[in-house]
Parts: C-alpha cells; structure tokens; sequence
C-alpha cells in the first residue's frame, strides 16, 4: 500500500448536499401559507360576523327610505354600525347636558320602581360603569398566586378591592384584592376569589398579554417577559419556604 505523496494537494471529499423532497417541500409550504392566511381570514370572518350582526340590529330600526340601499341596486354592509355609532354618540353628548340629564335621571326612577327590573338594571349598569372606566382598575393588572397547590402558580387578573360590607367580613386586618382566575382556553370561565395583597405576584404585563398567555396554554408567552415570571415564581416559592421556616 503506497502512501500519500506530501508534495501533492489533499482533495477534500466533497459531500453532497441533500435537497428536501419534494412533498416535504410542498408541505413546508402549504403550512406556510396557512400561517399567513389563516389570521386574516379568521380576522376578515369575524369583521363580517360583526358587521352583519350589528345592521341585522340597526336596519329594523331605520325607515327602509332613509337607508341608501333602499336607492342603490346593492347593499352597503356597515350601514348600521354606522348609524350605530352616531347614535350612542349623540346619546352621550345629550346625556353630558343638563336636560339630558334629567331625561336619563326620570327613566332611571321609573326602572328603579320594577321589582325585577330594576335589580338587573342596577347589576348591569354597575358593570358597564366598572369595566369602561378609565378611572378604575378592574383587569388592568395581571398577577400570578400559589394554585391550586402549593408550588404551582395560576394566572390572575387583579381586580377592584372588595367591598366595605365584605371586607369587613373577611379575617384579618391584611388588605385584600379581588383576584379571577381564567381557565384554558375559554378565559370568560374560571374562578373568582379574595386574596390578601400580599400573596399576589403583580406582572408587568398587559392584560392582553395576559389573556394570550392563557388562552394558548402557554405557547404565546409575553414579549421578552417569560423569564421574568419564572424568576417571580421561584423568588415568591423561596420567599414563602424561608418564612415557614
């Protein structure tokens, strides 16, 4: 067997480059497409659904001569969003006034003398007032507390603190908060309790973050924040393994 001769260059091997298939490429592709195409048709569906909705709505409400379908050979989607607008709109401006006022103050004593309903009247205005508040801080904080076992950490959102009849009713002199707890991936279920402050991780994260966090099970997490919750998690476990002992 002869040995390589040292004067002569050494001819690397080349190996050859694999290619994908072709069906792995076709899928490659066919996943692509549905990732760009699949959130702007969901978006574009639900758009319409609304859209439609809110005319099915309005349109019964208008005389048909008033509405410029009743003139044109086709129909204008968003007519009745837009009319909508412009009378919720209209309705704030003259409610801002004092004979507005006074209209709104008349209507809400007479709902006030229906026994039925004028507990659902009350219940419904209260949230509308609590959620469309700029003023307030119902769900405009996201937290993290110790559920349902101890070393396993829930999503929360913070909300008003209770009460004074139900505050006073709970133990302690600790300040409390109204938490609710989500469940996935339907965030309108889930649970609602009263937690001391203390015992509650607030995040520095939007309630939008929030909310994708929970409704895909963790695989969207925060921008640049998934390490943040970890090291608030494991610093409140070590907080609370420290004070047991």
């Amino acid at each position: 067997m002869t040995s390589p001769d040292p004067s002569q260059p050494i001819t690397p091997l080349l190996v050859p480059e694999t290619r994908p298939a072709v069906g792995q490429r076709i899928r490659t592709y066919f996943l692509t497409g549905v990732v760009v195409a699949g959130p702007l048709a969901i978006t574009a569906y639900i758009t319409w659904w609304f859209i439609n909705l809110v005319d099915g709505w309005v349109k019964p409400l208008v005389p048909s001569s008033y509405l410029p379908d009743a003139h044109l050979p086709f129909d204008i989607p968003g007519i009745g969003l837009v009319i909508a607008f412009l009378g919720l709109t209209l309705l704030g401006f003259l409610t801002a006034n004092l004979v507005g006022r006074g209209l709104l103050d008349i209507g809400e004593t007479l709902l006030g003398r229906m026994p039925v309903v004028r507990g659902l009247y009350k219940s419904v205005k209260q949230i509308f007032q609590t959620v469309f508040s700029e003023s307030g801080s119902s769900f405009r904080t996201v937290g993290l507390v110790e559920f349902p076992a101890k070393g396993m950490w829930s999503i929360v959102f913070i909300s008003t603190p209770p009460g004074e009849s139900v505050g006073a009713s709970l133990p302690g002199r600790a300040e409390y908060v109204s938490c609710f707890l989500p469940c996935t991936p339907n965030p309108t279920t889930g649970f609602f309790f009263y937690l001391p402050k203390t015992d509650v991780i607030e995040l520095g994260i939007s309630v939008d973050e929030g909310a994708k966090l929970v409704m895909s099970a963790g695989l969207i997490q925060p921008d640049q924040r998934s390490a943040e919750l970890v090291a608030l998690a494991e610093k409140a476990k070590a907080d609370k393994e420290a004070a047991a002992v």
